[in-house]
């Protein structure tokens, strides 16, 4: 039996744009767009409604702004991953975007295919970022003492690289063959060295620092 399309609600105050996409998304058959919303405050009433997969959030929005929207979304609970689309590629959008723990950000520049292949990586749990922002990403989470190196383990190192790949705490500890709880230790330890605040933080951090 073939498991059903993943489903999307696309946040775009230009209907245009959510036109194009939802055509795009379309012609995939594991992707399902099931909404569409013209600001924030639709965007949330949607999401509680449908609940869907993933949210593909534009920032510049009349009324509710996509961080803003993103930042009521977390506080809603909301169980979607959400990719901020934007034009915008300032540090101060993107490291708001990542302290809300956005599972990515993406340019509205991008080709067609590779935002479908963003899409999917990002249903699977993997982090995505427009390439271009990757040294943007860097410097709006490097701490105020970034000339000190801070002194992970071998153990916190290996942690870091598997929530880079996506994997839940769960899952983290049944690769490494311990327990759920002490996950959590490793992780609280390590975001406590880096001066990070989420697993999303760290994930970016990775990608920029662990080659």
């Amino acid at each position: 039996m073939s498991q059903k399309p993943y489903t999307l609600l696309l946040v775009d105050d230009h209907p245009m744009m959510r036109r194009g996409l939802r055509q795009l998304i379309e012609l995939e058959d594991d992707l399902n767009v099931i909404g569409e919303a013209s600001d924030g405050l639709e965007a949330l009433a949607l999401a509680k409604q449908l609940k869907p997969d993933l949210i593909l959030l534009d920032n510049n929005m009349p009324n509710l702004n996509g961080i803003e929207t993103l930042k009521q979304l977390r506080l809603d609970q909301c169980q979607a991953k959400v990719l901020m689309f934007t034009v915008s590629d300032a540090q101060e959008d993107v490291s708001d975007a990542m302290r809300y723990e956005a599972d990515g950000f993406l340019l509205k520049d991008m080709e067609p295919e590779q935002l479908i292949e963003q899409l999917r990586e990002a249903l699977k749990g993997h982090l995505v970022i427009s390439p271009a922002l990757t040294q943007t990403l860097a410097s709006a989470l490097r701490p105020a003492n970034a000339d000190a190196t801070p002194s992970l383990t071998d153990r916190e190192q290996q942690v870091l690289r598997m929530i880079a790949k996506g994997l839940s705490n769960k899952m983290l500890g049944n690769k490494l063959g311990i327990t759920e709880g002490t996950v959590k230790v490793h992780v609280k330890n390590l975001l406590h060295k880096l001066g990070l605040r989420s697993r999303v933080e760290a994930a970016v951090w990775a990608l920029e620092h662990l080659k």
